[in-house]
């Protein structure tokens, strides 16, 4: 069986996650966490980086920075996982779906300025498949409405639009560190600040609300509760394998670029199916490959036919405006043009590193099995 993923392990990581326990110091922000944060600062140029229990969380934080509460609107795309949504539905928004383009399937941010009005606080973009979506656009029309931009990059570390790391070019960024994603520790995530106003508060909401880190700062003599927060650290044994795995964050990205090449030089002859699009100003960090067929039909088909061969494929999200929640916490705007039919059709294929040549043969000849069949 060539599975769909396989968690990321460079080798090194259990030594780490034995020195974190040898320092006696488990809890989040502490050494392996600060290690961590100084390379994604390094690494993104951006304000701050707090190590968070998943980017559900950061997205949490988030909100709660841009001072999200009811009465609010907040514009996302539908084809996003169900955290984008949630974050913002929990503190009382409304959440306002509008269309991709199906390049990319990124937020078309026509359609964000025909969404906003008067109650609108925030756009979330979401960077599909880790490339990035349209933020000179996006940011043109923050700036003139007044509203927040938050970048949800769970996908999308190690790319760039413009030169620009994604999750830097908003107010504030999210990055997960799932099993599922280029560079991992299990669960975990980041929330990216590009706003140095924002950092003192952001380090209290993370601490439950408190300001302990200007204690352990030597700031103050005692911490007190100074704000509304939460349990929102990373444990240092997270932090320990997620350490392995930036320092060798290129060599990682080199992998499945690698991986991502084979596919695309390969699959774009089969006249059936669409592959990727990337528009010259993005660098993506081959986070996924996926493949589009004429329709849902023949991609279950596809599916069915690639399993029998101990190869497993899967769809992607269901769009949230469809979902029982999104029609209770959401509305589409606009037409849906493009979000459901799309991803009916959209497939991903295994991805992930290590993968190798020979199990790419086998996906892309087992594909052109089925259609000359």
């Amino acid at each position: 069986m060539i599975p769909f993923n396989k968690p990321c392990a460079v080798g090194s990581e259990e030594m780490a996650i034995a020195d974190a326990i040898k320092n006696s110091k488990l809890s989040g922000n502490s050494p392996f966490g600060k290690k961590c944060t100084d390379w994604l600062e390094n690494q993104l140029g951006c304000e701050k980086a707090l190590l968070t229990p998943s980017c559900t969380a950061a997205l949490e934080m988030a909100a709660i920075l841009t001072d999200i509460s009811v009465g609010d609107e907040v514009i996302m795309p539908s084809y996003t996982f169900v955290s984008t949504a949630n974050a913002f539905a929990i503190r009382g928004a409304s959440i306002r779906f509008v269309d991709v383009t199906p390049e990319t399937m990124n937020i078309d941010p026509e359609l964000v300025e025909a969404a906003i009005t008067e109650r609108t606080k925030a756009i979330v973009v979401v960077h599909y498949a880790g490339v990035a979506c349209e933020m000179d656009a996006i940011m043109d029309i923050a700036d003139r409405y007044g509203l927040w931009v938050i970048e949800d990059a769970a996908q999308a570390l190690m790319s760039t639009y413009n030169g620009k790391p994604l999750g830097t070019i908003g107010h504030f960024g999210t990055i997960s560190f799932h099993e599922t994603k280029n560079f991992t520790c299990g669960e975990g995530g980041a929330l990216i600040i590009n706003d140095q106003n924002a950092v003192e508060r952001a380090e209290i909401i993370q601490e439950k609300g408190t300001n302990r880190q200007q204690f352990k700062k030597g700031m103050v003599d005692k911490y007190t509760w100074r704000d509304i927060g939460s349990s929102f650290l990373l444990s240092d044994l997270n932090a320990a394998y997620l350490s392995v795995q930036l320092e060798h964050a290129e060599t990682i990205t080199e992998d499945r670029k690698r991986s991502w090449q084979q596919y695309e030089r390969r699959l774009q002859a089969v006249n059936n199916l669409t592959i990727p699009f990337i528009p010259e100003n993005c660098e993506h960090n081959a986070h996924m490959f996926f493949i589009k067929t004429k329709n849902e039909s023949e991609r279950d088909g596809l599916i069915s036919y690639l399993k029998q061969y101990g190869i497993m494929a899967v769809s992607h999200y269901v769009p949230l405006h469809s979902s029982h929640a999104g029609r209770k916490y959401g509305k589409f705007i606009g037409t849906d043009h493009y979000t459901t039919t799309e991803s009916e059709r959209l497939l991903r294929l295994p991805l992930y590193y290590g993968l190798g040549e020979e199990a790419i043969d086998h996906v892309v000849n087992t594909i052109y099995t089925y259609y000359q069949t």
